[in-house]
C-alpha cells in the first residue's frame, strides 16, 4: 500500500500516558484537519483505541501523529496498527469521540 491513491482502513492503539490528557480531543481535532472520518475511545486498561478511515496519505500522516506527537501533555510509549485494508467506500460519516 504505497500508494497515495484510494482509501483505506487501519485500527489503532495507542500505549503511554494517554488518558485524562485530552488525548481523545487532540486525536479528533487532528482527523478532522486531515479529513478523516473514524472514531477514537479510551480502554478500560488504560490505553486509547479506534479507527481511522480516508485517503492513504492523509491516513498515513495521522498514523505518525499518533505514533510521535499526541496531545501536548501525552507520553506515548507505543501505537500499534492493525487491519490495515483498502477500502472502496468510507464506513463513518466523522471522526467521533466514543
Amino acid at each position: 500500500m504505497a500508494d497515495g491513491d484510494g482509501l483505506m482502513s487501519v485500527d489503532y492503539e495507542v500505549h503511554g500516558k494517554v488518558q485524562g490528557v485530552f488525548f481523545r480531543k487532540y486525536t479528533q481535532a487532528e482527523a478532522k484537519k486531515l479529513g478523516l472520518v473514524g472514531w477514537v475511545q479510551n480502554t478500560s486498561h488504560g490505553t486509547v483505541q479506534g479507527q481511522i478511515q480516508g485517503p492513504t496519505a492523509r491516513v498515513r500522516e495521522l498514523q505518525e501523529w499518533l505514533r510521535k506527537i499526541g496531545s501536548p501533555q501525552s507520553r506515548i510509549s507505543r501505537a500499534e496498527f492493525s487491519n490495515e485494508k483498502k477500502i472502496e467506500a468510507l464506513d463513518h460519516k466523522e471522526f467521533q469521540i466514543l
